[in-house]
């Protein structure tokens, strides 16, 4: 049983990574800009990662495009996503591009033998700065339309999608990562401005991330808190059926919670399939020895999240480069960077 997803330190395993893998609870690794050297390094990573484990793992990396690309000298270099509909001449070019960016992006990372990137951002994009231009648009009816081609091109690559940061991050200007953001609006509000593309994308989805934002109207706990947003609005309402992701536990926005191992507990009761415990190693043991009695009562979860493992061998980078499509998609990349700051 496992639903642990946790970080790794460096270029290499290190012996207590090592133990930390062979754990039954962990079922998961994200790799980060400091696991990263080059691609042959990197598969070599993820070679001996998925060897010292126990149980398969759930491999995943934040490599959206623009500000959050997480892997970049070898890789082909992602737009940030406001940038798709803000250059292009067209509302249908923009999810054309949407759909052969999002090709490129997943078939570079499944060719590293990792599973997911966390994404598409689904957040319309009103006064946050952490979301900003990772978000396709500000309003919904602009980004479902992208965001849908993007998802389709993901999953042209064989790659799971993952919508994030449900439902919705984008209408508060405090950044979870260092604060507790709330967003004071009626549900009604968020009803009708941030929760339309994940009603709308929900069916296309695979997994979905909620946000570590606080909506006193709903509930007066962040969203991956909380049964009311997981079980009542995701699950009830939206029909939602696929893997919930906490955002990362060591995050101020989850503080709230309590400690690691309290975050850890809570976070599943609500409805989180899998936790990710980064960026602070003494707190991932801490959730992983809390967690562990949990998973014996709890046959559904592995079923879940094993649905995200990409399901056949890609392309290595050298075939993939090869491939026509590549070459459509860099030709896509050139006309973007060209508008941007030509």
């Amino acid at each position: 049983m496992t639903a642990v997803m946790i970080d790794l330190e460096g270029h290499q395993l290190t012996n207590e990574e090592r133990e930390l893998l062979a754990h039954p609870a962990v079922g998961g690794v994200i790799y980060f800009t400091r696991n990263y050297h080059d691609p042959d390094q990197l598969q070599e990573l993820v070679r001996q990662t998925r060897s010292a484990a126990c149980n398969p793992l759930i491999l995943a990396v934040d490599h959206e495009g623009g500000r959050v690309q997480r892997f970049r000298q070898g890789f082909s270099r992602i737009p940030a996503m406001a940038d798709l509909l803000a250059l292009a001449d067209h509302a249908e070019q923009a999810a054309q591009w949407a759909q052969d960016v999002a090709w490129l992006m997943a078939s570079e990372v499944l060719a590293v033998d990792i599973d997911i990137s966390f994404s598409p951002v689904l957040d319309v994009n009103g006064i946050s700065e952490v979301i900003g231009d990772r978000a396709f648009a500000r309003s919904a009816d602009a980004l479902i339309p992208v965001a849908r081609s993007f998802i389709k091109g993901m999953h042209q690559a064989g790659m799971k999608v993952t919508g994030k940061h449900f439902p919705g991050h984008g209408s508060v200007a405090a950044d979870s990562h260092v604060a507790i953001p709330v967003d004071e609006r009626p549900w009604a509000d968020i009803r009708a401005t941030d929760l339309p593309p994940f009603l709308a994308l929900a069916p296309f989805l695979d997994a979905i991330m909620p946000a570590h934002v606080i909506y006193p109207d709903v509930c007066d706990k962040p969203a991956g808190f909380s049964t009311r947003w997981l079980q009542d609005v995701l699950r009830a309402q939206l029909q939602f059926h696929g893997v919930i992701f906490s955002d990362d536990l060591a995050m101020a926005g989850a503080t709230v919670a309590g400690t690691m191992a309290e975050r850890a507990k809570a976070a599943l009761a609500a409805g989180c399939d899998m936790v990710l415990a980064c960026n602070d190693r003494a707190g991932a043991i801490e959730v992983i020895k809390a967690v562990t009695p949990l998973l014996r009562q709890d046959t559904r979860r592995p079923t879940r999240c094993y649905e995200l493992l990409a399901k056949s061998a890609a392309m290595n980078l050298t075939t993939l480069r090869h491939h026509p499509r590549w070459h459509s998609a860099q030709r896509v990349l050139a006309t973007i960077e060209q508008r941007k700051h030509g």
